[in-house]
């Protein structure tokens, strides 16, 4: 690296994490001016452990979702205050980088590598956003689902524009049943039920053993000191179980629509003659499980 590239480089730092000229000159000159093993060498060092933009939270931000025959690409992109989540500079490079996710079938570590219309990564573009925009910025999470001899559909609640919002749902739908106006409503409606109605998974089978466990930790906690007979809070604790499990399984929840009905009822009623199975779900909510 030319001298300039190293000042240029030093500065980014410096303007990211706070920390002085010497420190950053030295991790820029470790790192062979990786910008990303600069940062992450400050704080393993305690140099920039809790230091201004990486050190705070970035819980806003924005779901980008990106379509292209029958594939569907998303991603989310936080920052720390819903401003700069509404700036043009900030939602295009949004736009631009859920394009790379579905030429990288959701792959972070390459989208992250790939580059970028004016030729730099996306690493690297990050950085000189954050540096230009004054907050830390981070691209938190990638997904894609592929055509297969699958239907998709996408939604995206609470719009800045097309495709950009505050969650974004991804879904597919593997059938027999002809694409026509009944199935694509059902696919439109049942993408705002999984953004409205959060649920964990499909069925039962794909809900995370731990989540499980923990929630029968929790129900287990609750029925200690109610005083009632362990037989009886036995029984408690089975309803309450299959609650939670009906309450966070797709398939086993309330249609919001007709909330008589359970998912799984109305998707027999769509389907008749022919099948329809939900192959995959995906759901973005900007912010969900940052610890502040």
């Amino acid at each position: 690296m030319s001298a300039d590239n190293i000042l240029e480089k030093v500065k980014e730092l410096r303007e990211i994490t706070g920390v002085g000229f010497k420190d950053c000159k030295n991790a820029i000159d470790e790192t062979n001016g990786d910008i990303q093993k600069s940062i992450d060498l400050l704080r393993t060092k305690g140099i920039a452990k809790a230091n201004k933009r990486m050190g705070r939270v970035a819980a806003e931000g924005i779901v980008c979702i990106h379509e292209k025959n029958n594939e569907f690409s998303m991603i989310e992109i936080n920052s720390e205050t819903d401003f700069v989540a509404k700036n043009n500079e900030f939602i295009k490079f949004g736009e631009e980088t859920s394009a790379l996710a579905l030429n990288n079938l959701g792959d972070l570590d390459k989208v992250l590598n790939s580059k970028m219309l004016n030729n730099k990564s996306v690493k690297d573009s990050l950085v000189d956003l954050i540096s230009k925009i004054g907050e830390k910025i981070t691209l938190r999470r990638s997904s894609f689902i592929n055509k297969g001899n699958n239907i998709n559909f996408s939604y995206t609640h609470t719009a800045l524009k097309k495709n950009v919002g505050k969650l974004g749902v991804l879904l597919s739908l593997e059938t027999t049943k002809k694409n026509d106006e009944v199935l694509s409503n059902f696919g439109k409606n049942l993408s705002m039920h999984i953004a409205a109605s959060a649920p964990l998974a499909i069925d039962k089978n794909g809900l995370n053993e731990e989540t499980i466990k923990k929630e029968k930790e929790i129900i287990t906690e609750e029925l200690k000191n109610s005083g009632k007979e362990s037989k009886i809070a036995e029984k408690i604790a089975i309803g309450k179980l299959n609650k939670f499990i009906n309450e966070n399984t797709l398939l086993n929840q309330d249609w919001i629509m007709e909330p008589k009905k359970k998912v799984k009822d109305i998707l027999k009623e769509v389907a008749g003659n022919e099948k329809i199975n939900i192959k995959k779900f995906v759901r973005f909510k900007v912010g969900e499980g940052i610890e502040n």
